[in-house]
């Protein structure tokens, strides 16, 4: 949850600043847009963890992009909080029956707004923890602890099963390698920069182990340079 990314959508800059700084102070990294077509730009490029949404927008209402979110296969899953003036509790019901997740209005609580966050983040993590996780016809089964490519098993050790698993949870997100040992090792577990590279290309050699598939499931994991590692169904 610490380092997971939030857009705060917002026409009035004031407020975009207050909510990035009080993001910044409870550890969680924050972009921002202030008007619709930013917002669904911002949002396909950087696949946020979760988007604060106003609904009140130039180009269209936060709610006409809450609906779009929902309705497009790579950003249905983002979670959303509208975050907006708008108090009345037909207001609310009319976002909440849109899809958002939580419904906080303004003026509000800095300390309860970062708590609404982190309850939805545990939320959406929760549901994910066990869910089956696809890409064209890779599939990782996190209860069963199985791979499979185009029904054929995929075999590979722990590390490369919690690595797959990571990206598949991230995808179209650049990490770094600090940020992959954080997430994938634990922060308390140091690793030389190699032994990553290491783990990546072990990772590569498995999913590259089903011969005669129809993607090349190795060329998935990206290697962005000077950056880090991203998983990806885009060119690289």
């Amino acid at each position: 949850m610490v380092d997971s990314v939030i857009l705060v959508v917002d026409d009035e800059a004031a407020i975009r600043d207050m909510v990035c700084i009080t993001l910044d102070m409870a550890g969680f990294k924050c972009i921002s847009a202030s008007n619709f077509h930013e917002a669904h730009v911002a949002i396909i490029d950087n696949k946020p963890d979760l988007v604060l949404l106003d609904w009140m927008l130039p180009g269209g209402s936060g709610l006409e992009l809450a609906r779009r979110l929902r309705r497009e296969e790579i950003t249905t899953d983002i979670p959303i909080i509208m975050l907006t003036a708008k108090a009345s509790e037909d207001n609310k019901v009319q976002g909440l029956n849109e899809g958002v997740d939580d419904y906080v209005t303004k003026p509000f609580s800095p300390r309860e707004l970062v708590a609404r966050i982190k309850t939805v983040l545990r939320r959406i993590d929760g549901k994910h923890k066990d869910k089956v996780l696809r890409v064209f016809d890779l599939q990782l089964d996190p209860t069963s602890h199985r791979i499979s490519i185009e029904d054929q098993p995929v075999y590979m050790g722990p590390t490369e099963f919690r690595l797959l698993e990571f990206f598949l949870l991230n995808q179209e997100k650049v990490f770094s390698r600090d940020r992959i040992q954080d997430s994938v090792w634990g922060s308390n577990v140091y690793l030389d920069e190699r032994t990553i590279d290491v783990h990546i290309r072990r990772l590569r050699k498995a999913l590259s182990s089903i011969e005669d598939t129809a993607i090349d499931y190795a060329k998935l994991v990206q290697t962005v340079r000077g950056t880090g590692y991203r998983f990806s169904v885009r060119p690289s």
